[in-house]
Parts: structure tokens; sequence; C-alpha cells
């Protein structure tokens, strides 16, 4: 016969074991929900790091960034969630359509003059030209150059990071201007030819351009809006011929470029 403390005691010992298994299922439970949690941030950062790359090389990567030619390609700053780098208008179209313009670069290193079709590239032209007025380029640097798989000078960013841009954007033009793209979605940039930079989507370009210092291949998804003078050109291989800082294909140009001066006038 069992007496009652006896019962008890077996009462507890019994509810101390269910206390137990309950508290083990939580712990398997938690495990398990863990585990899962750990799995989607893994995706999560793995996603987060490809758009970064994606980002960085399209006009811009490694930081620097490209539409996946990158490490190839002209990269500017991420669109916001509008689809657009703000909210502001591009300027009013101010600039004579049928005219071309000349773009003078004064720099520590030398005068670089590019020549603008605005009957071909009207809206670029005429941002240019809105920005230099407004002395937007005075005083800034070239932050990058690339010596690998494209070979290119990247002005226009008055933070000189790769991450400014005018507050608006403009809509791309005249992509079609050199040639149909190969099997590989590439065309011939030529050496001389400067074009807009991007985030990789369309109509995102700002105030980065890029200057072309030898024949290289790119999405034909960049406004090739102006032809480099035959001075300034080689003013830009001589950068080109130096590197980057540090040694690296992409990054900072160990001859630093600044563009004291920009002015755009009608030719």
């Amino acid at each position: 016969m069992v007496s009652s403390d006896q019962r008890r005691r077996q009462l507890a010992r019994e509810k101390y074991v269910r206390q137990q298994q309950r508290r083990e299922e939580k712990r398997r439970k938690d495990r398990r929900r863990n585990t899962v949690l750990a799995s989607v941030l893994a995706v999560v950062l793995a996603s987060g790091g490809a758009v970064y790359a994606s980002v960085a090389l399209s006009d811009d990567g490694a930081k620097k960034g490209s539409d996946n030619a990158a490490g190839d390609a002209p990269t500017t700053p991420a669109p916001s969630p509008s689809g657009k780098e703000s909210e502001n208008p591009e300027p009013k179209l101010t600039v004579d359509r049928k005219a071309t313009y000349a773009m003078a670069l004064e720099t520590n290193l030398g005068d670089i003059t590019i020549t603008m079709d605005a009957a071909k590239t009207p809206h670029t032209v005429n941002s240019f030209k809105h920005l230099a007025d407004k002395k937007y380029f005075d005083g800034t640097k070239c932050h990058r150059l690339t010596t690998q798989g494209i070979f290119v000078l990247q002005c226009g960013d008055p933070q000189g990071t790769g991450s400014g841009g005018p507050g608006y954007t403009i809509p791309d033009e005249n992509l079609g201007a050199l040639g149909k793209a190969g099997a590989d979605g590439k065309v011939t940039f030529p050496a001389g030819t400067v074009a807009m930079a991007n985030t990789g989507q369309p109509g995102t370009g700002g105030s980065q351009f890029f200057l072309v210092y030898k024949d290289t291949k790119l999405p034909p998804t960049y406004t090739p809006f102006g032809k480099i003078d035959a001075a300034g050109l080689e003013t830009v291989q001589e950068v080109g011929a130096a590197g980057v800082a540090g040694g690296a294909t992409d990054g900072a140009p160990k001859k630093a470029v600044t563009i004291e001066k920009a002015a755009v006038t009608k030719k």
C-alpha cells in the first residue's frame, strides 16, 4: 500500500519529468528556429552583397560596380526606392539642339576639351552646361581609374567618392551610336569616348561621367555624349599608364586628377 507521502513524492517526480520534457522540447524548437533564421540571414547577406557588387560596378566594382560588367563598369549611387536618385526634375532644356558644344576641363595635369553634339544628346549636354555654369565641377577629383577589363577614368562626383550626384537624373541618349552589341552583349567604346556613368538601371545618369583612354567593351547602356581632343586624350592615357594608387587595378588614380574649372560653351 502506497502512503500519502510516497504518493506526493511520486507526483512531484512526475511533474518534474514533465517540466524537463517541456524545457527540452522548447530548446529543440529554439535550436530549429535559430538554424532557420541563420540560414535566412546568410541568404539575405549574400543577396545584399550581390546587390552591392552590382551597384558598385554598374557605373560603378568593387566598390566599384557595373552592370555586371564590372569591375567593369562605371557606376554611380544606387537609385532611391522610387527608382530615381531624387525627385528633383532635371534642368529645363535651354541648349541649342542643333549646335555643337565644347566642355573645357582645366585640370592640374593640363586642359581636356570634350566636344559634345546637342543634336544627339540634348539632355546630357544641357545638364553639363547647367552644372558647369553653377561651378559644380570646379575643384572636384576624378575618383576612379580602371586598368584591367575596362580602361576608363571616372569623374564628376563633387564628393570624390563615387557616391555623389546632382540631385536629379537624366534620360539615356544615343545608346545605338556605337553599333549593335555582339554575342557578349557589349559594344566597343573607342579610346577618346566620353560617356555617362549610371547605377546599372535605365535613366539613372547624374553628373558622373567616364573618359575612355583605351578601347573598352561595355554593354550599350551608357550614354556616349562626347569626344576628347588629342591633347586631352594623351593626358588621360598618362594617368592610365601611371596606374591605380596602391597597385590595384580599380580605384583612385595614382596620378591624381583634379578638375580645377569646367566650362561649357557653344562652338
